[in-house]
């Protein structure tokens, strides 16, 4: 997947993680647009052909509506619940995983709003 992570999950291990599983990875610092508004992070996916993924859980599935309510599309909105509970909350590793198994079942990603913790 062409990813993008918005400035709640852009560490350094998921990143690396993300790109030796084979996804493209752009972040906001790459991009030029670390602090931004959410919109604006959205915006940036839908010109760049890129997956948006997040732990912003409210504020996307709000744009992922106005989109759709516009007849907009974008290529998806990828979500990472936080349970605020350490055992529970997916690791780096857990995230490529289930974006793996995402991948692999062949559920389009495009114009949908996932949670990714689904696919763990």
């Amino acid at each position: 997947m062409n990813l993008y992570l918005d400035d709640d999950p852009s560490d350094r291990r998921l990143i690396a993680l993300l790109q030796r599983a084979g996804h493209t990875v752009v972040t906001p610092q790459q991009a030029g647009h670390p602090g931004l508004p959410d919109a604006r992070h959205l915006i940036y996916c839908c010109q760049n052909d890129l997956t948006l993924l997040s732990r912003n859980h409210d504020d996307f599935l709000d744009l992922h509506l106005v989109v759709e309510a516009a007849g907009g599309s974008h290529r998806g909105i990828l979500i990472i619940r936080l349970d605020n509970d350490p055992t529970r909350d997916m690791t780096p590793k857990g995230i490529v995983t289930a974006l793996g198994r995402l991948e692999a079942s062949g559920i389009p990603v495009a114009r949908q709003f996932l949670i990714v913790n689904q696919w763990r």
